[in-house]
């Protein structure tokens, strides 16, 4: 993003793995975290603590993170952000996605984790095809 500023942006969608038992949680956690402007810190914490992701280690995580706490487990509680992760779900299986992370860069379908110069390589070929 730093090298693409103002050239490129980034969209985020929530695909809660439906065989993982806190995938969920974690998804509203994240969204929780991003109301509190730490949706980046919440999710890198989430990604190094997984399994870990029950409803009491979510909590502790959001502490660690200096979130209001309150108001964090508040949101977790009431599934404030459930249904736009279902909303998320449902372009997942419309898409015909089944692995995360899935990236789309301008159409082109991008699956898994990828070193940073395969993206490079996608996005400087994008927006060489797009000043023509």
């Amino acid at each position: 993003m730093k090298l693409y500023k103002g050239k490129i942006r980034l969209i985020i969608k929530n695909y809660p793995y439906k065989y993982r038992d806190f995938s969920h949680i974690a998804a509203e956690a994240s969204l929780a975290a991003r109301d509190q402007g730490k949706f980046w810190e919440m999710h890198d914490l989430l990604l190094r603590k997984s399994p870990q992701l029950d409803r009491a280690n979510l909590i502790r995580y959001a502490q660690e993170l200096g979130l209001d706490v309150k108001r964090f487990t508040d949101s977790i509680d009431r599934m404030k952000h459930s249904s736009e992760i279902e909303r998320d779900k449902k372009l997942a299986v419309d898409l015909d996605l089944y692995n995360t992370p899935t990236f789309f860069i301008n159409g082109r379908k991008v699956i898994g984790n990828r070193p940073f110069d395969y993206f490079k390589e996608i996005i400087d070929e994008e927006l060489k095809n797009a000043k023509r």
